[in-house]
């Protein structure tokens, strides 16, 4: 069986933290799993499982089909996909091994909503304290994360307080398009809220409602959750300004958490001092040439 997700890097950016205005920016490059996003590293707590059965429009799927093949032989995966879905995903879904078979029993894990998916994405706190002290560094004075349907900020609210020595009162910024703002919505109101529908072109973001795990755990969260939103315009320019910069491409989902640093609104929600943590978490469905049509549609600029 092969390793189920990596330990990813932690690498400063003076580059963006100049852009943001403040003290010190790290960028966690969960981008870097074998899938191209965070939503890999989940899946250690499957690997005894022959089968896998998941329902994702994207990176969720992906993952779960990653990990079928590391999982061995033996292990199948079945990804119930939308019919809007771009060909090229499904065509990356399909490359990793994907089983279309109609087959019983095995586990069924909800592309976010589940307590193992929470307490994967919770390592990422481990790595981010011993990362951050391996360099010298305290914890950070925030945590930037883009929300989709709660997987992942549920997954870093749970592992600061599981963590515990003061990281449970470390700022979380959840970032999100406009046109697919569910957290957004239900922390104003004070209760989940399902939105109409999802707008924008984030469709990695695209959750009419977000986990009840996840509100509980916004709302509950000592150190504040900061709801943000961002336009398409600036996700895009997030990241273009980004794969300039970093030689690195990912989705609109994830420029949401770029944009705010790029365009300087990250001073305005942690201020100038400390350290700022983004996650990085990437994405697959993303190329060049969607990136260009994304250019021409919302005025960003390439550079060669």
């Amino acid at each position: 069986m092969q390793q189920l997700y990596i330990q990813t890097p932690l690498i400063e950016s003076p580059t963006i933290a100049k852009a943001a205005g403040v003290g010190r920016v790290y960028l966690k490059l969960e981008n870097l799993q074998v899938s191209s996003s965070l939503s890999f590293s989940v899946w250690t707590e499957f690997q005894t499982q022959t089968r896998i059965t998941s329902s994702s429009g994207g990176n969720a799927g992906l993952a779960a089909a990653h990990a079928a093949r590391s999982l061995g032989s033996g292990c199948t995966a079945t990804i119930v996909v939308p019919s809007t879905i771009p060909l090229s995903m499904i065509q990356r879904i399909q490359d990793a091994d994907l089983v279309r078979e109609d087959q019983t029993g095995g586990v069924y894990c909800p592309p976010f909503d589940h307590p193992d998916i929470v307490d994967g994405n919770a390592t990422m706190v481990n790595e981010l304290v011993e990362q951050l002290a391996m360099g010298g560094g305290e914890k950070p004075g925030a945590i930037v994360c883009a929300v989709g349907g709660g997987g992942l900020l549920s997954g870093i609210l749970h592992g600061l307080r599981e963590v515990g020595s003061g990281w449970e009162e470390v700022p979380v910024v959840a970032v999100e398009t406009d046109g697919a703002a569910s957290l957004h919505a239900s922390l104003t109101a004070g209760n989940l809220v399902t939105i109409p529908a999802i707008t924008s072109i984030a469709t990695s973001l695209g959750a009419k409602r977000v986990s009840q795990t996840c509100f509980d755990l916004a709302t509950a969260h000592v150190g504040s959750v900061k709801s943000v939103t961002v336009t398409d315009a600036e996700a895009v320019d997030g990241c273009v300004r980004f794969v300039n910069d970093q030689r690195m491409l990912v989705e609109p989902a994830c420029g949401t958490v770029l944009s705010l640093a790029y365009g300087g609104r990250l001073r305005e929600v942690v201020g100038e001092e400390g350290s700022v943590v983004l996650v990085v978490c990437g994405g697959s469905n993303v190329s060049m040439e969607m990136l260009g049509r994304y250019q021409e549609r919302f005025g960003a600029s390439l550079e060669n």
